[in-house]
C-alpha cells in the first residue's frame, strides 16, 4: 500500500499563499517523488484565473478591488473560477503507476477518487461528456458549463479542476463549492462573459437538499481518494525551507500584480 501526504488546513488562508503552497508541493512531488493531498479554503471571495488568460478579458479587476474581492493567477490552466463558501482540493504528484503519464488520463482517475468522496456523502454524479463549443473557445467561467470528463449531478457542474503538468509531474487542484453565488460570479467576471443562460453550477448543499459544511465535505472527499487509489496517509509536515519557499513564492508572484494582471 502507497502512502501519501495529507493536509488538511481547517483555517481559511490568503489566496497567495494558497497558490504557493501548491507550487511548493508540486516542486516537491518532483524532487522526491512523493504524492500530495491537500484541503483548503479561503479567507475571502477570491477570483482565480488560469496561467494563460488575459486578466483583463475575464475579471472585472475594478469590482473586485471595490468590493476587497480577492484576484490571484493560478500555475494551472483552465478558466476564471470564483472561491467562496467551498472546499479546494489539490493533487501533486510524479507517480505515473498510480496516475498514468498523460494529462486527460490522470484527470479522469481524479475524478474517479472525488466520484467516490461525493458517493460517501450520498450525492449521484457523473463524469460530463462535451461541452458547448462557445464554451471551450471562449472566456466564460468555468462553472458556467460542465466540460469533458468534469463531474456533473443533475445536469449541473459542481466540480471545476485544472492541471500543469511537466513531464511525470502534474499539480490539479479544483473548486467544490459548498454553497452557491451565481450573482457574485457574474459580477466578478469582465462585462459580458456570462450569459444568463449559463446556469450550469450547482453546491453540495443544493444537489444534496441540507447544508454540508467544509470537515464533513473534506471527510468524504478523503475517504473517496483513500479507497479509490488504495493508500494510506500520513500528516504533511512542512519544513522551514517548505515554508521559506513558499513565503518567497507568495511575496515576489502570486501577491505582485505583474504577474496575477498580465494579458
Amino acid at each position: 500500500m502507497k502512502t501519501w501526504k495529507l493536509a488538511v488546513d481547517l483555517d481559511p488562508l490568503p489566496s497567495p499563499w494558497n497558490m504557493a503552497l501548491d507550487e511548493v508541493l508540486f516542486r516537491r512531488a518532483g524532487e522526491r517523488g512523493e504524492t500530495f493531498l491537500r484541503f483548503y479554503r479561503w479567507d475571502r471571495p477570491t477570483a482565480s484565473i488560469g496561467y494563460s488568460q488575459n486578466a483583463a478579458g475575464v475579471v472585472d479587476i475594478e469590482y473586485c478591488r471595490r468590493r476587497a474581492i480577492g484576484l490571484v493567477r493560478r500555475i494551472t490552466g483552465g478558466k476564471l473560477v470564483l472561491h467562496d463558501r467551498e472546499v479546494t482540493y489539490s493533487v501533486a504528484s510524479s507517480d505515473v503507476e498510480t496516475f498514468t503519464d498523460t494529462l486527460r488520463e490522470s484527470y479522469r482517475r481524479i475524478s474517479g477518487a472525488l466520484l467516490a468522496g461525493l458517493g460517501r456523502m450520498g450525492l449521484s454524479a457523473v463524469l460530463a461528456a462535451a461541452s458547448p463549443e462557445d464554451y471551450i473557445r471562449g472566456t466564460m467561467p468555468c462553472f458556467a458549463f460542465p466540460a469533458r470528463d468534469e463531474i456533473e449531478t443533475g445536469g449541473r457542474k459542481i466540480v471545476g479542476s485544472a492541471q500543469k503538468r511537466t513531464g511525470r509531474v502534474f499539480l490539479q487542484h479544483g473548486s467544490i463549492p459548498l454553497e452557491k453565488d451565481e450573482g457574485l460570479l457574474a459580477a466578478v467576471s469582465a462585462p459580458g462573459r456570462t450569459p444568463e443562460t449559463a446556469t450550469g453550477m450547482t453546491s453540495l448543499s443544493e444537489a444534496l437538499g441540507r447544508p454540508v459544511g467544509f470537515e464533513e465535505a473534506v471527510d468524504a472527499l478523503r475517504r473517496g481518494f483513500e479507497t479509490f487509489f488504495g493508500v494510506a496517509f500520513e500528516p504533511l509536515v512542512l519544513g522551514k525551507e517548505d515554508l521559506a519557499a513558499a513565503a518567497a513564492l507568495r511575496d515576489s508572484k502570486y501577491a505582485s500584480d505583474v504577474w496575477t494582471l498580465r494579458s
